[in-house]
């Protein structure tokens, strides 16, 4: 099993050139926000989705530009708002009078890096047009259904909930998203080095270094990082934990947690570990990596209760509860 990780940690050195190469185009524009590039980037090896949340002006839209700027591959903006449409995103049926056929025009999701701007300024019909492209990689427009092309990765940004012409995202939705991300704001040394890099200097430039095989290249050695079971028993733990957390000695957090992770968290908490091994140069997973992305992958499934609304309890203050208590391997 150790030549097994050695070979796969040989890999992964071969592999992650290109990551550290889009990291390093990514640095020339976004001033700090590290983790942010860092989650962008583990989102791309897993191949899932991201929610961005944060107040405007925080480079959430900037950093998934420059992201899409530095592969060489398709990307499509799309602003949403309150009177956007369904067939804005996935494109319509257009009947031709002189043949009498129907041709298909394909609407912008048929790319491969979408930025879904502001997505929560939209109703919930063309929100929930997106499910069937996230979770099945496919479209269907009237009858037929198109795959799409690999990779495909939807970047969401929001607006904090509160404010004016907002609306909450389908639960479902939500689920889909791999990483939910909340941004902050940078630092003072950080905002002195923005003030000195954006105001009146043109933007600087950055290269494709990466290609869509690149990465479909490195999602497989992704795959092949190494997972001890004890690893996993610490992973299906924490999301036991979310469900039950009576049987974890948390008994305190039973009435604060109405709706626990599903299944679904248990496989992206898995493959987002093995992401950020990859990240760091490792072929093999360890309890940080999990502890490292848990709240990421977690913050957006469990769901608390009124009573925890009450004791100005967040979801985070719960998986942060949980990921204290329950045993690291």
């Amino acid at each position: 099993m150790s030549l097994d990780i050695k070979q796969v940690a040989e890999k992964v050195e071969r592999e992650s050139v290109g990551i550290r190469a889009l990291q390093a185009e990514m640095a020339k524009v976004i001033v700090g926000q590290n983790t942010l590039v860092e989650r962008l980037l583990l989102c791309l090896l897993a191949d899932g989705h991201v929610l961005l949340e944060g107040v405007p002006g925080l480079a959430k839209t900037l950093s998934v530009k420059t992201l899409a700027q530095s592969i060489h591959t398709q990307f499509q903006r799309i602003q949403f708002t309150p009177d956007l449409l369904p067939a804005d995103l996935l494109g319509t049926q257009i009947y031709n009078p002189k043949t009498g056929e129907f041709t298909t025009k394909k609407g912008p999701l048929f790319s491969n890096i979408i930025l879904a701007d502001e997505i929560n300024r939209a109703p919930a019909k063309v929100q929930s047009a997106l499910l069937e492209a996230m979770q099945e990689r496919q479209i269907t427009i009237g009858g037929q259904t198109f795959k799409l092309d690999e990779p495909f990765m939807v970047l969401a940004t929001q607006n904090p909930i509160e404010q004016e012409g907002t609306y909450q995202l389908p639960e479902a939705q939500v689920d889909r998203f791999m990483l939910k991300l909340k941004i902050t704001y940078p630092k003072k040394s950080e905002e002195i080095e923005i003030m000195d890099r954006m105001a009146g200097q043109p933007p600087a430039q950055v290269r494709q270094v990466m290609n869509p095989e690149d990465i479909l290249r490195a999602r497989e050695v992704v795959k092949q990082i190494y997972i001890d079971e004890k690893v996993k028993n610490y992973i299906v733990n924490l999301i036991c934990a979310t469900r039950d957390p009576a049987a974890y000695k948390l008994q305190e957090l039973k009435p604060l947690i109405m709706f626990g992770a599903s299944p679904r968290a248990t496989i992206y908490l898995n493959i987002a570990s093995r992401a950020h091994a990859f990240i760091r140069g490792r072929g093999y997973v360890v309890p940080d990596d999990v502890k490292a992305v848990g709240l990421d992958v977690l913050r957006h499934r469990v769901i608390p209760t009124y009573e925890a609304e009450a004791q100005e309890k967040s979801s985070e203050d719960i998986v942060k509860r949980i990921f204290d208590e329950v045993e690291v391997p």
